[in-house]
């Protein structure tokens, strides 16, 4: 299958939730498939638009997510707009800083967030309805980075429950609790079905 994406952390926990399954996933950007313009409004749109190009362009099932941090405070913010929420070439780094400038008047119990993925596999033969799964991973933002793993909003989302940081989680630990883990772990269920 073609993983409809670029974003290396992405790959690396998409990559071994799948492994199990004994399916090849292979990045896009092994047959130079580039990601299409993000123009949905949903994350299920987004997911779907990646999805589609990428099994059109290669001829294979692929899968895509389109996933984003929802910020209670900032009425949903910066959702869909989660990759490019500093601008159309942010870097993490400036679309967390960004959200902690937003952020920094909210007091603590007022910060909660969620993490939300829509996961999808989309067929190239377009008369089989794709496979579509969502998922959300609650906790809240931080006042600051904490941890250095993980990648885009992690260092500053707080899972209450583990008392952590998503940056502060092993890759095993964040697959468990992650929006994406929950995701595509129903995927690959879901997948598990067709066979």
């Amino acid at each position: 299958m073609i993983l409809a994406s670029g974003n290396a952390g992405k790959i690396r926990e998409i990559e071994a939730i799948f492994s199990a399954l004994g399916v090849a996933i292979m990045p896009q950007g092994a047959l130079d498939i580039e990601s299409p313009e993000e123009t949905g409004e949903t994350f299920i749109e987004n997911a779907l638009l990646k999805a589609r190009h990428a099994a059109a362009v290669s001829g294979l099932p692929a899968i895509a997510d389109d996933s984003g941090i929802c910020v209670d405070a900032l009425h949903g913010r910066p959702g869909v707009w989660s990759a490019r929420y500093a601008g159309d070439d942010a870097t993490d780094v400036e679309n967390v800083d960004r959200l902690l400038e937003e952020m920094a008047t909210v007091p603590e119990g007022k910060r909660d967030a969620g993490f939300h993925c829509a996961a999808v596999l989309v067929f190239p033969d377009t008369s089989k309805a794709p496979l579509v799964v969502e998922a959300v991973w609650r906790g809240e933002i931080a006042q600051g980075r904490v941890g250095a793993g993980g990648f885009g909003y992690d260092p500053v989302f707080l899972d209450k429950n583990a008392g952590k940081t998503g940056a502060q989680m092993s890759r095993h630990e964040k697959n468990e609790v992650s929006h994406r883990g929950k995701a595509f772990r129903e995927l690959r269920q879901r997948v598990r079905g067709l066979e």
